[in-house]
């Protein structure tokens, strides 16, 4: 493990003192061990994170927010890894939340009125869910990093691949659109 991660994840420390209720009750946001799914569930609650706190909201604030949130869900994801006595835990949902808005990166650049805003919304947590499903293009290595820092990581991957596959996609139906408008 090189020296950064040595010293992010020795950034963690802060976590030790909550009772394990409360580092399992955040990490799992509740109900993570409670449902089918879970992944899909927090993914759910990630694009209502996103549409709260980030849609509208300045970028500098989002980018602040973002990073914060990065960070609490790698010490808490790493802090749950350790009292749950499991790697990458299915119940520990924290991580797919605080990435959801990284799938909406420069949402607002995007050609508008080429689809709903629901419809992007929906295309974007269909194609987060694929990626973190599926783990293409070595994502899933990124779960190698240790602790928390691989819980996120991972995750990470996949948003900004779906943000990518996004972008590609809308910019491919604003350019057909426009074709076939002209004709």
């Amino acid at each position: 493990m090189s020296t950064f991660w040595k010293l992010l994840r020795g950034s963690f420390f802060w976590t030790r003192p909550f009772p394990d209720a409360w580092v399992i009750a955040i990490a799992t946001l509740g109900f993570g061990r409670h449902v089918k799914a879970p992944g899909t569930w927090g993914s759910l609650v990630g694009l209502l994170f996103y549409t709260v706190f980030f849609a509208k909201s300045p970028w500098l604030f989002c980018a602040i927010l973002a990073a914060v949130s990065l960070y609490v869900a790698a010490a808490f994801c790493d802090e749950a890894e350790k009292r749950m006595r499991q790697t990458d835990p299915g119940a520990v949902i924290l991580d797919e939340v605080v990435v959801m808005p990284l799938v909406f990166l420069g949402l607002s650049a995007m050609p508008q009125g080429i689809l709903p805003y629901w419809a992007v919304l929906l295309m974007g947590f269909a194609f987060f869910r694929l990626f973190d499903i599926v783990k293409p293009f070595g994502i899933g290595r990124l779960q190698r990093l240790p602790g928390g820092i691989g819980v996120v990581a991972d995750d990470v991957a996949a948003a900004l691949a779906s943000c990518v596959l996004l972008h590609v996609v809308v910019m491919a139906l604003a350019w057909w659109q426009s074709a076939h408008a002209a004709v």
